[in-house]
């Protein structure tokens, strides 16, 4: 059995930038070391613990059964020393270390990067690493510090906190008013092209909720355009693919600019929360913190 003593504690960041990475050379250009240092490292590292971590081939690298276990032990390792130097360091020290965010791919584009660039301006010792999915993510197994979902949360142990909220607004491009005209009840959409996100359990029916509290539920027979996320599907509509339900916050800008009007102004879908979720630790780390700060005013 190896003893810690041997090993060099320094390698487990290479090593674990290694399995996510996923190949020697990109966890070496993440890392800005050359890629025979970081085979070097891994090579000793193995030495060190006495096991094989690692399979290379020529196409591609795998991690053993004992690396898989040794990689989520260093994590850990490497979270609670990222942790206890945030504590030394106090709150309105500067935050170092890595964050591992993930968000949906429209949300994540608009609001989380440029906070993420905000966040790194105040920390420059901070690496931030956005992964923009529209699958939910397992936050131990891929290492995510923080998650931004967006509705209804599934029920877990994960600890989550309330951010902000949405609404969807019914938009079309003028081209398609002058073409189909201005609908004057939720009723008459059901006859025109929908532009509908494939991912959604019911993507040809949505509710709408006008500012009585009155609710109407809408089936579409026809669709314009179907696409897996909302990010083409506002794309299409731009285009004049047909009318969209889509997130206030993704075409806000695009109603004040003009390539888009909401059509039925006062029914929306209903509000629906957007939130941070944590993986279940004992601790939130303070760079998670710090971008859910950030995110609060951009998201209310």
């Amino acid at each position: 059995m190896a003893d810690v003593r041997d090993v060099n504690l320094n390698r487990l960041g290479i090593y674990a930038a290694v399995v996510e990475a996923g190949s020697l050379t990109a966890a070496a250009e993440r890392l800005g070391l050359a890629k025979t240092v970081v085979s070097t490292h891994m090579q000793r590292l193995e030495a060190e613990v006495g096991a094989s971590l690692l399979i290379r081939t020529t196409r591609r690298l795998n991690v053993t059964e004992a690396g898989r276990r040794f990689y989520e032990a260093a994590r850990e390792i490497l979270r609670a020393a990222e942790e206890a130097l945030a504590d030394v360091a106090g709150d309105g020290g500067p935050l170092r270390g890595t964050l591992r965010v993930t968000a949906p791919i429209d949300f994540g584009q608009l609001v989380v990067a440029p906070a993420i660039v905000a966040l790194r301006r105040m920390h420059p010792e901070l690496d931030i690493e956005l992964i923009c999915n529209d699958r939910y993510m397992d936050l131990v197994a891929e290492n995510i510090d923080v998650a931004i979902r967006l509705g209804r949360l599934a029920d877990s142990t994960y600890r989550t906190v309330k951010i902000g909220s949405y609404a969807k607004w019914v938009v079309a491009a003028p081209e398609f008013v002058a073409k189909y005209g201005e609908p004057r009840d939720p009723a008459d959409l059901a006859s025109m092209p929908y532009v509908a996100v494939s991912i959604l359990p019911h993507p040809f029916s949505f509710e709408l909720q006008n500012t009585r509290g009155t609710k109407k539920t809408v089936k579409c027979g026809r669709s314009g355009f179907l696409a897996n996320t909302a990010t083409a599907c506002r794309a299409a509509t731009l285009a004049g693919g047909g009318f969209g339900v889509l997130t206030d916050f993704s075409v806000a800008g695009d109603v004040a600019a003009g390539a888009l009007v909401r059509l039925l102004p006062r029914w929306v879908a209903p509000e629906s929360d957007i939130r941070a979720v944590f993986p279940p630790t004992n601790r939130v780390p303070a760079k998670a913190l710090a971008l859910v700060d950030l995110l609060r005013p951009q998201s209310s």
